[in-house]
């Protein structure tokens, strides 16, 4: 009687190219060796947020050098918080791009958990903490849903939320025009809700949360240093360490400094006639970091860490680098599929919070429109691979400035009637530039082995 052949299932990791992780081919202790060893993998096709950081820089100094007014300390907190509902959406869909999947519905989904918020809030008038907790776990039920009608029934997922994206539109639009207090475009009374988006931080809050970050991430370094290094491990030289760390520092300090500047446009105070004497009205004060920075800073550190730090992280990018090895190794992958969707749609619904916030108010068309695309857009453009299994938060975030760079600078560069024509046809012609390379560094990584 012949024995059975048993076949050893194969070995899933994760890539090596995440931010914060360790990689799994030690590199040398030298600096040079570091450097060349960082540009060997770059020639190989792994280009990682390369190209979109790249590009990121040429946009700012193209659009400063025709506008001056774009490098002002106003439009750069206008940027940031413009950024903030795409960089929130593109962040979620990173999990669903990393299995290969697409989540059109993402963006109608923050348009119903907005809607959800406001007319909880307006209506029937709870507190704004229920009524957040109110979009939130509306976000929640949309991913489940659409994560067991992938994962279990087996419907693809461009079937289930092309459907889902058309029925949330009908069912924000009922959510608006129905329920008690305004009907048709509902605008936000609460002041905590409007400050969300355009709230600042005191200035020393802007202090204390730039020092958390860096003393956060020098932390995160040095155990990984000390850990590979107890474990036998070649690590990063230490000067490299010191580098990375000292960088996010200055960056930081100097991002905070500014944004503590009073950037009002009125600074100076005016003279007004009241009741026939004449008064100084003094000037306005704007300054302090945004909200929306803290926020966009702990979703990033939370998505980042579970990626990168955990088990779910290792399996989501096996899951998506390799789906039958994956199920081979034991993972569930069902399961995976589910979350990553549970995932997209809770950040749609925090996106959501933030287009409602912004507008202060929703009606029908809140997260329709370019809502989705555009996210999408920033998660590509920042490196996030279309065909599954790379990419990370980080490329959302840049991608998500790059986004907001195009759509303000286009802004004051084009006037006129075609000026959002133009402006479309940039950001078209930016996507297609970064599915390019995309696809170009795909090739060229799977011609040397690297892939």
């Amino acid at each position: 009687m012949s024995r059975p052949v048993l076949h050893k299932p194969e070995q899933v990791t994760a890539p090596a190219e995440l931010a914060g992780a360790e990689d799994p081919a030690p590199r040398s202790g030298s600096v040079g060796e570091h450097i060349n060893s960082y540009f060997t993998r770059v020639r190989a096709g792994d280009m990682g947020s390369l190209p979109a950081f790249g590009g990121l820089v040429v946009l700012v100094a193209f659009f400063w050098a025709v506008h001056p007014s774009f490098g002002s300390l106003g439009n750069l907190s206008d940027l940031i918080k413009q950024s903030s509902p795409t960089i929130c959406l593109a962040m979620g869909l990173v999990f669903v791009l990393l299995l290969g999947e697409i989540d059109l519905a993402a963006g109608t989904a923050a348009g119903v958990c907005a809607c959800v918020m406001t007319r909880l809030s307006v209506g029937y008038e709870v507190h704004w903490s229920v009524a957040i907790l109110g979009a939130l776990g509306c976000g929640i039920v949309i991913g489940v849903l659409t994560g067991i009608l992938c994962a279990k029934v087996r419907i693809p997922s461009f079937v289930v939320t092309l459907a889902l994206f058309l029925a949330f539109q009908g069912v924000s639009l009922m959510i608006v025009n129905n329920g008690p207090g305004q009907t048709g475009n509902v605008s936000l009374a609460d002041s905590f809700l409007g400050s969300i988006y355009n709230g600042q931080m005191d200035a020393w809050a802007g202090w204390v949360v730039a020092a958390v970050v860096v003393l956060v991430y020098a932390a995160v370094k040095v155990s990984t240093f000390v850990r590979r290094q107890r474990a036998g491990l070649i690590t990063d030289p230490a000067a490299v360490l010191l580098v990375k760390v000292g960088s996010l520092a200055v960056a930081s300090a100097v991002v905070v400094y500014l944004l503590n500047q009073n950037r009002a446009l009125n600074k100076a105070g005016s003279i007004a006639n009241v009741n026939g004497h004449l008064v100084k009205v003094p000037g306005q004060k704007l300054l302090g970091v945004p909200w929306v920075v803290l926020l966009i800073v702990l979703l990033f550190g939370g998505l980042t860490f579970l990626l990168t730090r955990t088990r779910y992280g290792r399996h989501v990018y096996a899951t998506g680098g390799n789906t039958e090895a994956a199920r081979r190794a034991g993972i569930p992958v069902d399961r995976i599929r589910i979350s990553v969707f549970v995932i997209s749609s809770f950040m749609a619904s925090i996106a959501g919070i933030l287009l409602a916030s912004n507008l202060r108010g929703v009606d029908a068309n809140t997260g329709g429109g370019n809502t989705l695309l555009l996210a999408v857009g920033a998660a590509v453009i920042g490196g996030t691979s279309l065909f599954g299994g790379k990419g990370r938060p980080l490329d959302a975030v840049i991608g998500g400035l790059v986004i907001a760079v195009i759509a303000n600078g286009m802004s004051d560069l084009v006037k006129g009637a075609n000026s959002s024509a133009v402006q479309f046809i940039v950001t078209g012609a930016v996507l297609l530039l970064a599915a390019a390379v995309d696809a170009l560094s795909r090739r060229r990584a799977g011609a040397t082995g690297a892939g």
